[in-house]
């Protein structure tokens, strides 16, 4: 027998029946898998002199040592009353709901209405703390043992769990809830998108929420920005609403779907990290980059370096397309970008700007002069920083600099306009002191 910590054990020694038992192992195992494991190997063991039959409490599939032993050829179930349906119906549940080992619920799928059976005292505070984490504290539960307690999910670990205990978790309706999940969430926005659901939703097309993606990524970035978690959490879950908005518009053209959308990103996860699930070595964040660029060329078909500096998306801001286009043409054998680089090019690029302004020609000067901000995305490559985020580094900062400036020179009765040379540089300087103080 796996055990003699249930009744079974008491009406065998009724009937006469002889028997062992493996307790000593749980003591000798380390986690559940290893106990299944061990429990396995010691069956097999005793197989060898003669038929065993090993006794579980509930059914046999439930138990994880039975599944490794019917794994050899010659073993032979004989299924038993299920523990998850004997509580299913204690609690009330019938039709669909998930069972699951409380020594295997961490590794499992869950979904509500949800059956937990093994529950010990030992687990049943990580049972807790891990569906309240998914469900939320005032879930509504029954824990069954001798007796029945109705109980919210927070109570679990406050009474005893003795012999054969389990915890049936129900569900909750969608406007009860206090903490969701993915599936709520997509079912959330499908019901904005019903016949009968909201009408600005129901209106929305791909093209007319693109702007509203551009924003909710720049309210992300802004709250990575401020350093605020709470924002952050709020933001990347909008970002979040966009991607799925766009999957429902697709889903209801007979597109792709949620299920299209998640093993799209798992698959490239995998097929990119190559070094991570495949045969590549990557021993540094740019050795693991290198290896990420390579399978995305070859993901997307582009047999030449060309086909990736066209692929720098249209519509991002001019300085991020400058750096990432820049990178490409570098890794296609363009002149890296070094400082003696820069200045040999700036140099040249600033001689023929002067020349343009000379002469008047506004076309030829816009484009000598995005010639020179080239060049300083290039710097920027080769100083290793970020050309985007230094640039909006100093627009914050010539804001704080500039408002500490008018503060001075309005505290002094003056007006912005009608300073002296003097006195702006002198304003100036005690407007950067301030800033950087």
């Amino acid at each position: 027998m796996r055990t003699a910590a249930h009744g079974l054990a008491a009406e065998l020694e009724e009937e006469g029946v002889s028997y062992e038992t493996l307790d000593a192992l749980y003591e000798k195992s380390r986690n559940y898998d290893t106990l299944a494991r061990n429990i396995a190997r010691e069956v097999r063991n005793r197989a060898k002199a003669g038929n065993v039959c090993y006794c579980v409490d509930g059914g046999a599939s439930e138990d994880a040592a039975a599944r490794i032993l019917l794994e050899k050829r010659g073993t032979v179930a004989i299924e038993g009353v299920s523990k998850a349906a004997s509580f299913a119906a204690r609690a009330g549940l019938f039709g669909a709901y998930t069972a699951v080992s409380a020594f295997e619920i961490a590794e499992r799928d869950l979904a509500l209405p949800l059956v937990v059976y093994d529950l010990t005292a030992d687990n049943v505070g990580d049972v807790k703390l891990l569906l309240a984490e998914k469900y939320g504290d005032e879930t509504p539960c029954l824990l069954m043992g001798a007796e029945k307690r109705r109980i919210p999910l927070y109570e679990a670990d406050r009474f005893p769990v003795e012999g054969l205990c389990a915890l049936a978790v129900y569900d909750t309706p969608l406007l009860e809830k206090k903490r969701f999940g993915f599936d709520d969430f997509v079912a959330i926005l499908r019901r904005l998108r019903a016949p009968d659901g909201c009408p600005w939703d129901r209106v929305q097309t791909h093209e007319s929420l693109r702007i509203n993606a551009i924003e909710e990524a720049y309210e992300l970035v802004d709250a990575i920005d401020r350093n605020d978690p709470a924002r952050l959490c709020e933001e990347a879950g909008d970002v979040l609403m966009q991607a799925v908005f766009h999957m429902l518009i697709e889903e209801e053209r007979g597109g792709y779907g949620v299920g299209d959308m998640l093993t799209g990103v798992c698959e490239k996860l995998i097929t990119r990290h190559t070094h991570v699930f495949g045969k590549d070595r990557a021993a540094s964040a740019d050795g693991a980059l290198a290896v990420w660029d390579k399978n995305k060329m070859t993901e997307k078909g582009q047999k030449t370096y060309s086909d990736a500096v066209n692929d720098v998306p249209a519509c991002f801001p001019a300085l991020l397309r400058a750096q990432k286009i820049a990178k490409r043409m570098e890794k296609g054998g363009w002149d890296p970008a070094t400082l003696e680089n820069f200045e040999r090019k700036v140099r040249e690029e600033y001689g023929e700007l002067k020349a343009a302004l000379a002469s008047g020609d506004r076309a030829a000067i816009e484009e000598e002069l995005g010639d020179v901000l080239f060049c300083a995305v290039e710097l920027g490559r080769a100083a290793g920083s970020d050309c985007e985020l230094a640039l909006l580094e100093t627009v914050k900062k010539m804001q704080a600099r500039y408002t500490a400036y008018e503060t001075l020179v309005r505290a002094d009765g003056k007006d912005v306009n009608a300073l002296t040379e003097d006195e702006k540089n002198e304003y100036y300087r005690r407007a950067k002191n301030d800033t950087r103080a």
